[in-house]
């Protein structure tokens, strides 16, 4: 007879997050008790959402605008303003959290019941890439966790303007064919899919690593001559060498989760008028930084480690050049150059 413990087939069908969340702090503390918890809303969150929009064209609110902007002045999608308030309801309830911020709101969003006890703040992206969702393409949800700092009686929240080396946790959550939840604590970054027969996130794999170069490239070319010259030169650069593959989704999480498998870089540069770009650097930007560089990747602006930058606002913007390695430095090689050109 087979012994059920022995198999480890058995053993990863039964690794769920919150058991596995467990297993990378190697501890019942008290902390990998609210760290497992707080994975856990996240992860509650992600089911929430995946079943609004598995039900998209059936039931209403889920396709369309609200009419209304949020604080980037961009037009609310009606699931960005679902997805924020899941993500409210789901930690007011968590005891733990005291703050949430978001892309969509202009400023946090406090739990004062929570905030006595609770010393962690959630970062979000509640919906990335909601323009797919009506054409039923993929988009995801981004978030971090880092720990408040001082007592913020003002609620300016001024404590979250610092690097991405702050971030306790980080990762995202992709609503595909299927629903995939990627995670890291700091400890390697680890992908579960959603088994829906028992409302279970399970280990799909464990200690990603990005490939150190890979053959695609993903940006948006039609943005071509807003961008500034070294991207450009980038680009005329792939275009004349073989090997290389175009493949850009519109949808951040989209793009970011094959550039993590496959390898390859993703690009989102600012433009000659806006040099800033268009990513959130708190929602987006940075939490998947912290995720790539803890599966041997990096992540840059093309002219400083993306890790490293420090934010002026709690909606602050940065370019992104994301991916393996070596394509990376191949990006950043094209910054470096037109330096010198200049000087």
């Amino acid at each position: 007879m087979v012994n059920p413990t022995q198999s480890p087939s058995l053993d990863r069908d039964c690794t769920t997050l919150s058991r596995h969340v467990l297993q990378q702090l190697h501890s019942f503390s008290a902390e990998a008790q609210d760290l497992s918890a707080l994975m856990n809303r996240v992860a509650l969150a992600g089911k929430i959402i995946s079943r609004r929009l598995s039900r998209a064209g059936i039931v209403e609110g889920v396709l369309g605008f609200t009419g209304e902007t949020n604080v980037q002045g961009e037009s609310v999608k009606k699931m960005d303003v679902y997805a924020n308030d899941v993500f409210i309801s789901v930690f007011q309830q968590s005891g733990l959290v005291c703050r949430l911020a978001s892309e969509e709101m202009d400023k946090p969003y406090y739990i004062p019941e929570n905030c006595p006890i609770g010393r962690y703040t959630l970062l979000m992206d509640p919906i990335d890439g909601s323009s797919n969702i009506d054409t039923n393409l993929n988009v995801g949800s981004i978030f971090a966790i880092r720990q408040q700092e001082g007592d913020d009686v003002d609620q300016s929240a001024s404590d979250l303007l610092q690097n991405g080396h702050k971030q306790i946790a980080a990762g995202y959550i992709l609503y595909g064919a299927s629903t995939m939840l990627v995670y890291s604590l700091g400890n390697g970054v680890h992908s579960f899919t959603l088994d829906p027969s028992l409302g279970e996130f399970i280990l799909a794999e464990e200690n990603m690593k990005i490939p150190e170069q890979g053959s695609v490239y993903s940006l948006n070319e039609g943005n071509f001559w807003q961008w500034e010259e070294p991207i450009r030169n980038y680009v005329r650069y792939v275009h004349r060498q073989e090997g290389y593959s175009a493949r850009y989704g519109g949808a951040l999480v989209g793009d970011f989760h094959r550039i993590l498998q496959q390898g390859g870089v993703f690009l989102y540069p600012g433009t000659v008028n806006k040099p800033e770009g268009k990513l959130r650097l708190l929602y987006e930007s940075v939490p998947l930084a912290f995720l790539v560089e803890q599966a041997g990747g990096q992540a840059s602006t093309g002219r400083q480690r993306l890790m490293d930058v420090v934010p002026d606002k709690l909606h602050a913007r940065s370019p992104l050049i994301i991916g393996s390695p070596k394509d990376v430095a191949l990006v950043e090689s094209f910054y470096q150059e037109s330096s010198i050109a200049s000087e």
